[in-house]
């Protein structure tokens, strides 16, 4: 099997980058240790300041820093009493723009918002500077004899003002971004653009059927149910390598397992831990894009049929939606799929595990909306297009179930629009659906 030319080995830390991402506690977390530790460092250049000065015995100049970091401090005093305000209404405000987004689009939305680097960036800059004002006020001393002063605040108050106006520049970014996300194209096309990463991330299938050497053994999930969100790549690898084994990944990704299912396979040799081989297997509440190539494909036509519900009626979204399912599925089309095999350095076969082939992919991108797509002539035209488009684009092995789709849609408008005419219009293709 040769890789994808976009194709890149995991790392080691892949996967707890990916983990690290999808949580909102750890940059915040980061952000306020890192507070202290530049609190730390400027508070020990302004001592290192005001030793210099008293070595030289230059008292005026002393007084002089201490009398600028007084009339700073009223500044400091300032931004720490309203930051915390700020962070409350900020986010308060964003969490209501997220749930609305949710309601309209999909609730897998919310991951976007979570997984969003300036989101994270704001609240981690917010909170250190709020931390940081706080740990400048400690460093005000009651003397005022400069012979007596062992540290002015003064590097401290000027890096809190940076600070300030770091915060104002990514509120106004965060505030760009938020809005942006209760916007259906920016929403769309993000989960594209994440889809097609998660696409390159994967290496290359193969549809033959390669003989494994004999299993023998199973490990079986053992922790909480929940969906295989996925697996620590580089770590199988080096694990079955050091055994001399190959390991099979039983589920796919995005499967739901219980306690007790058996998550994977051990062929040939001696099966190494269990525990090392369940450490590597993440399972989680919701699905994820790290390794899922079929989650995006699964969002678009999620916030595609709530768009054709009839509590929204809003076709334009559903075409919205179609657009970047061609674009996805144009991707695939020319890419070998079937099981995946991942390989060590030298070459030897460690880790397969199967991955959604090319009629999956079609059914998840069209089955559900040709069956809620009829009553909407504009989102029938589009899908006519779309399937048009990707007959174009695919190789003829792979045509066949784009032409079953083209034609049960087809009896579907049939079936359902009695007119003549209108059943002529809602089987004319148009990448606009209608204008």
């Amino acid at each position: 099997m040769s890789f994808a030319p976009e194709y890149r080995r995991p790392r080691t830390l892949s996967a707890l980058r990916e983990h690290l991402r999808d949580t909102f506690w750890f940059a915040p977390t980061a952000g306020l240790a890192g507070a202290i530790v530049l609190w730390i460092a400027a508070a020990t250049v302004d001592e290192a300041i005001v030793d210099h000065l008293r070595d030289r015995r230059a008292y005026a100049e002393i007084g002089d820093l201490a009398a600028i970091a007084d009339d700073a401090k009223t500044i400091v005093v300032a931004v720490s009493s309203a930051m915390m305000t700020f962070i409350g209404v900020v986010f308060s405000i964003s969490l209501v723009a997220v749930q609305m987004a949710s309601g309209q689009l999909t609730p897998r939305v919310v991951r976007i918002f979570v997984r969003s680097r300036i989101s994270k960036l704001t609240l981690t800059v917010f909170l250190s500077t709020f931390l940081f004002s706080l740990l400048v006020l400690t460093s005000y001393e009651s003397a005022t004899d400069p012979a007596r002063v062992t540290s002015v605040p003064l590097v401290q108050s000027v890096v809190t003002l940076l600070l300030v106006l770091l915060s104002l520049l990514l509120f106004i970014a965060y505030v760009t971004t938020t809005l942006r996300l209760m916007q259906v194209g920016p929403v769309v096309d993000l989960i594209t653009r994440e889809a097609l990463r998660t696409l390159g991330r994967q290496p290359a299938g193969a549809a033959e059927v390669v003989a494994l050497p004999p299993e023998s053994g199973r490990v079986a999930h053992r922790g909480r149910a929940g969906v295989l969100r996925d697996v620590d790549v580089a770590r199988l690898v080096r694990l079955a390598r050091r055994q001399d084994v190959v390991l099979r990944l039983i589920p796919r990704i995005g499967d739901y397992v219980v306690p007790g299912t058996p998550v994977l396979a051990v062929h040939g040799g001696r099966a190494p831990l269990p525990a090392a081989l369940r450490s590597a297997v993440w399972v989680g509440v919701e699905r994820t894009s790290h390794q899922d190539v079929s989650f995006g494909l699964r969002q678009l036509v999620d916030i595609a049929l709530r768009a054709m519900s009839s509590a929204v009626n809003d076709p334009t979204t559903a075409v919205q939606c179609l657009d970047r399912i061609v674009q996805y599925l144009a991707a695939v089309a020319p890419r070998p799929l079937g099981t995946v095999r991942h390989r060590d350095r030298r070459g030897a076969v460690r880790l397969v595990r199967d991955v959604p082939g090319w009629g999956d992919l079609v059914d998840l991108a069209f089955a559900e909306l040709r069956a809620c797509s009829v009553p909407s002539a504009q989102v029938t035209r589009r899908m006519l297009a779309a399937i048009d488009d990707l007959l174009l684009l695919t190789p003829a092995e792979r045509r066949e179930p784009l032409l079953r789709h083209r034609a049960l849609l087809r009896e579907a408008v049939e079936r359902a629009v009695p007119q003549p005419a209108d059943r002529a219009f809602a089987l004319r293709p148009d990448r606009q659906g209608i204008g």
